[in-house]
């Protein structure tokens, strides 16, 4: 695209739509995310920001993967499940907690500093959540609405992490890049960080590219259903993403939050979230369209701003909700979420795959916590030195996180580099429980392996060994145990202005591509099918990747991105936030060695969950005493296992959890009684 300008500021942004609406030719080009063109009228009911993606980007996943399920199709599956939901209101035992681990995306910069926004920023988000999903009276949730509900889904921040250690639930990943296209986060971002979404609800807070875009989400799936195709959704991508800048509400500010008005109360997750619980756009995202709530009233289109009541349109509605979440009205004038809405949403819990089984989770629930108890954990290298002729040494840097009860005020680190001698860092400070400090290590080299450990916090011994090692790779080298590597490229419409190339060392191109064939007709044609091919990198070699654009827009905007994935899928590079070229460097070495400790993840299963009479156990040994609490933690059953059943016939309905204790170790797996 030839002379195209990007404006951040929404009233040069307004100028500027103004202008390509009626002073030149429609360009398709002009303003878009995932592949949607957004009109003057609908930007500025937003202020020129694009409020919410999430149906736009499950359009594009539709594009790119035909076997996913349609709309209808999930419509057609969801109508008799939320029937049955209503007539069965008490089956899940009261309120559903939703474990969450909140993915703060950074570029290094200091805590509290863009985007790399604090813990009580996260925390308020998640009191938002709870406030508006709950109808908490006395906060900006409640409302006096005869269908307003209290969906009795709420949210806690995780306790326990993918390894069974204690956690904030806040997990902060340096990625070395200042800001993120729609289709990077999902093609990088998200597989990367992405943590067990049957157990966590994954949500991000990142730095957009497009700095007029709030949020986005990924809907709900019943990909296991008969006459169904197999294929719903992706769990590598499944979660929340949101502006840092509308991540938590400045009705909590204590001073560090990092928020821009109007959308600064928390509303954009509470919105995006009713998305991935299975909720469409009180509009129906067509004029006077069907949102599929039938307490809901029919809407022309969506409403910004703050209206006032009665709103009527030409749908014959005498009076819109445009306080309800689901529309695109400002934060302050949101409160509402429906009762049917809740039907929806209880029935995703109950039968959409990944969303049953968070039902199910127990990294809510606090493992116990010692006294004296540090983290270690392993920042990325941002430094691009393996193909360099003379590259300088690289300082490598931990995360030093206090999990204990107990302020850390001192802890000892040993450390080796690529497999040498043992040496020693003595840290002191004084960090509070959760908080966390930078330890930098100069290691004297350019590229290779940093191994650390823990070996006492506060003059004495840690009393959590699992958690007290890490290892970070430097210099941009890439480790693997296999040559194989996968090459993936999904273009933009205007294939022709895109090459690419792959040259080792001494400059011979490996691996070429472009320039390519154009959409005919990129306002209604899908995107280009994904472009994927093997490679073969041989080992402790350089390698250069270049990928251009001729009239130097990049492929960013129309959802274009490219990455390598190592022989283990994990992406080794990805991009799509350039102009006219971008290039990327890095090295094949064998695998290296670390001493870093992992703890064996809980493995006990059960089944069917929800249960009537008798519950299942996969992966515990017979004559393993077993615990049963319910909600309140008072121990309602116990014994030993035998022949892999546990009886619960006797149990009322509600929600359980069952312990099962060996001398090795402890499983804690949460149920339904129905």
């Amino acid at each position: 695209m030839k002379g195209k300008t990007t404006f951040k500021l929404p009233f040069l942004l307004f100028l500027t739509l103004f202008c390509l609406a009626f002073g030149q030719k429609n360009d398709p080009k002009d303003k878009i995310v995932f592949g949607k063109v957004y009109s003057l009228e609908e930007l500025r009911k937003t202020n020129g920001f694009v409020r919410c993606a999430s149906t736009e980007y499950e359009a594009m996943l539709q594009q790119i993967n035909p076997k996913r399920m349609t709309e209808q199709q999930f419509e057609d599956w969801i109508g008799p499940l939320i029937a049955n939901a209503q007539a069965n209101k008490s089956q899940n035992g009261g309120v559903i907690t939703i474990p969450v681990v909140v993915h703060v995306i950074h570029n290094g910069e200091a805590l509290g500093t863009a985007p790399n926004i604090t813990d009580s920023q996260v925390q308020s988000q998640i009191t938002v959540m709870n406030n508006d999903y709950r109808k908490l009276a006395g906060t900006p949730g409640a409302n006096t609405s005869p269908v307003g509900a209290d969906t009795m889904i709420q949210f806690a921040l995780a306790k326990v992490d993918p390894k069974g250690n204690p956690t904030n639930g806040i997990d902060r990943v340096k990625l070395c890049q200042d800001s993120w296209a729609t289709s990077a986060i999902d093609a990088y971002v998200k597989p990367t960080t992405i943590w067990d979404p049957t157990k966590y609800m994954n949500m991000w807070s990142v730095k957009f590219s497009n700095g007029d875009l709030l949020g986005y989400a990924q809907f709900p799936s019943n990909s296991t259903l008969p006459g169904l195709n197999a294929n719903g959704g992706y769990a590598n991508t499944d979660g929340v993403v949101a502006n840092y800048a509308t991540f938590g509400s400045s009705t909590y500010n204590d001073g560090t939050f990092l928020l821009s008005a109007p959308y600064d109360k928390g509303r954009t997750m509470t919105h995006e979230v009713g998305h991935f619980l299975g909720l469409r756009h009180i509009w129906g995202d067509s004029n006077c369209g069907n949102d599929y709530v039938a307490d809901t009233p029919i809407h022309r289109t969506s409403n910004g701003g703050c209206p006032a009541h009665p709103k009527s349109n030409t749908c014959g509605t005498a009076d819109e909700m445009f306080e309800n979440y689901m529309d695109y009205t400002y934060d302050t004038c949101m409160n509402i979420f429906t009762i049917n809405q809740k039907d929806r949403m209880v029935a995703v819990m109950n039968n959409s795959p990944r969303r049953m089984e968070l039902k199910t989770s127990t990294a809510d629930i606090a493992i116990p916590l010692f006294a004296n108890d540090a983290e270690l954990k392993g920042e990325r290298s941002c430094d691009q030195t393996a193909c360099i002729d003379t590259p300088t040494p690289v300082t490598a840097q931990f995360s030093l996180y206090n999990r204990g009860t107990s302020a850390l005020t001192s802890a000892v680190i040993t450390y080796s580099v690529n497999g040498g001698a043992v040496q020693t860092i003595n840290w002191t400070g004084n960090l509070a429980q959760d908080k966390y400090a930078i330890v930098s290590i100069p290691t004297g080299v350019a590229t290779g392996n940093i191994s650390a450990q823990i070996t006492s916090v506060n003059a004495t011994t840690d009393q959590r060994a699992s958690n007290n090692a890490s290892s970070v790779v430097i210099g941009n080298i890439v480790p693997v145990s296999s040559t194989n590597f996968t090459f993936e490229l999904q273009l933009d419409y205007f294939g022709s202005e895109t090459t690419w190339n792959l040259k080792n060392s001494s400059g011979t191109t490996l691996y070429s591509g472009g320039p390519y064939p154009d959409v005919v007709n990129p306002n209604t044609d899908p995107l280009p099918a994904l472009i994927t091919q093997n490679w073969v990198l041989p080992l402790n070699d350089c390698y250069t990747f270049t990928i251009n654009d001729s009239e130097d827009d990049g492929i960013f905007e129309y959802d274009g991105s490219y990455r390598i994935l190592n022989s283990a899928g994990a992406p080794v590079i990805a991009g799509n936030d350039f102009t006219d070229t971008q290039e990327r460097k890095f090295k094949v070495v064998g695998a290296l060695s670390t001493s870093e400790v992992t703890k064996d993840k809980n493995t006990a299963g059960v089944y069917p969950n929800p249960v009537s009479d008798v519950l299942n156990v996969t992966n515990v040994a017979n004559n393993t005493k077993y615990e049963i609490y319910n909600a309140v933690g008072q121990i309602v059953k116990s014994g030993a296992l035998e022949d892999q059943k546990i009886r619960v016939a006797e149990l009322t309905k509600g929600t359980y959890f069952i312990t099962f204790k060996s001398d090795k170790k402890t499983e804690n797996v949460k149920f339904i009684k129905k």
